[in-house]
């Protein structure tokens, strides 16, 4: 069953002795910023959560209530598949960040991992999340960065990595300056990373194409069509009031 819901981009799981190897080891990204906040009895949401790996990692932490959205089919089936056997209470919405101000409750504390630069509208998405945020709820994000001082960003022109659906990549000022806009406070760089092989490539559970085919063979610090190669920042911030 699990085979036939490949490609599993995030985890990896072992499951009774299944071992689910997944194109991103995830386990990177969430011991990164694992230190960073404290989800205890707080409403939790995870934008773009995929499979849910993230929020399975963050019932450790005891939080109120866990909500993840996402519109993919086959990422909620792959949710349900592990939730079979975890037996948890987190809620799996079909939705996007563009309907979070309509849900039905507001959260404390909201995740969005690696959705910001698939938006046409970067502000827009921001101002969404501090819609959808109570008072002084709080935000962690990572997307693409470019490196420099300047409030600027790179707008790829058709594919970045041969990703097609890229549209801004900021600068770490050009991102504080968008958050500002937003409605945001208190921002925090947790971290830069450059993506490695280590962290994203091929397996037998994902795709036949991973990080290694999406950069310059001659260069490793561009992406194939001559950009920067992928690197991330990690952004707390709080919303005002």
């Amino acid at each position: 069953t699990a085979k036939t819901l490949i490609p599993w981009r995030k985890g990896p799981f072992k499951i009774f002795g299944l071992e689910i190897d997944s194109e991103w080891q995830s386990n990177i990204k969430y011991n990164l910023i694992r230190p960073h906040f404290n989800l205890k009895d707080k409403v939790v949401a995870d934008i773009g959560c995929n499979n849910g790996y993230y929020m399975f990692r963050m019932l450790e932490d005891k939080p109120k209530r866990l909500v993840g959205f996402d519109p993919a089919p086959l990422t909620l089936h792959q949710f349900e598949f592990v939730n079979h056997f975890v037996k948890s209470d987190i809620t799996y919405e079909m939705l996007g960040v563009e309907h979070l101000e309509y849900y039905n409750h507001k959260f404390d504390f909201i995740f969005m991992l690696g959705v910001l630069y698939h938006r046409p509208d970067p502000v827009g998405t921001l101002k969404s999340l501090a819609r959808g945020l109570n008072s002084k709820g709080e935000i962690l994000i990572d997307t693409f960065m470019i490196d420099g001082e300047d409030e600027i960003c790179l707008t790829p022109n058709k594919r970045y990595s041969k990703i097609p659906n890229i549209y801004f990549i900021p600068t770490i000022s050009a991102l504080t300056n968008w958050l500002s806009r937003a409605g945001f406070e208190d921002m925090e760089v947790i971290a830069t990373t450059v993506t490695s092989s280590e962290e994203q490539r091929k397996t037998p559970w994902s795709f036949d194409q991973s990080l290694e085919d999406f950069l310059d063979p001659n260069d490793r610090t561009k992406t194939i069509e001559g950009y920067p190669a992928p690197k991330r920042v990690y952004m707390k911030a709080r919303k005002i009031q």
